[in-house]
């Protein structure tokens, strides 16, 4: 993790070397990352720079994740989580306000998805490869998490 700064981000500081569940383990850091950091900076974090952080972060992971899977070898290695944090925010920005029970229904659906892959997200993950292709299915996973919200919410 520490031979380049690549491996750092696109293992979510080290919450992709979890042994068990690593996705979950890194879409975990990823929701208390975004409340520690809202909590901690509410002034600099509001909608429109978690937006420009999540925009960041995507382009950012996606050279992340790049790098990092051609140095281990796999396009899409399961310690990588850059990508289920990066989503993740985006679920969480854009539900937002929303109160404890309804992230742990994000979080699941979220997890539900990304780990299911329902179509269009299998096709993205198994034709778009490199680090875009890494991000991207997982941005699709939460497009349908936040689908799913808005069908519940109607």
């Amino acid at each position: 993790m520490l031979a380049h700064p690549a491996h750092l981000i696109a293992q979510g500081l080290g919450s992709g070397l979890s042994p068990i569940m690593p996705g979950t383990s890194g879409t975990l850091f990823g929701w208390l990352t975004f409340h520690l950091m809202s909590q901690r900076w509410p002034d600099f974090f509001t909608a429109t720079n978690w937006a420009i952080v999540i925009v960041a972060g995507f382009l950012i992971g996606t050279w992340a994740c790049e790098k990092t899977g051609r140095d281990l070898g796999v396009a899409d290695h399961g310690s990588m989580v850059i990508d289920e944090i990066i989503a993740f925010w985006l679920v969480l920005l854009l539900l937002a306000p929303a109160d404890f029970t309804t992230q742990c229904w994000a979080f699941l659906c979220f997890r539900f998805f990304d780990m299911v892959k329902p179509p269009p997200i299998g096709y993205f993950d198994r034709h778009l490869k490199g680090g875009f292709g890494v991000m991207w299915d997982d941005i699709v996973a939460a497009f349908f998490t936040l689908l799913t919200f808005a069908f519940w919410r109607m």
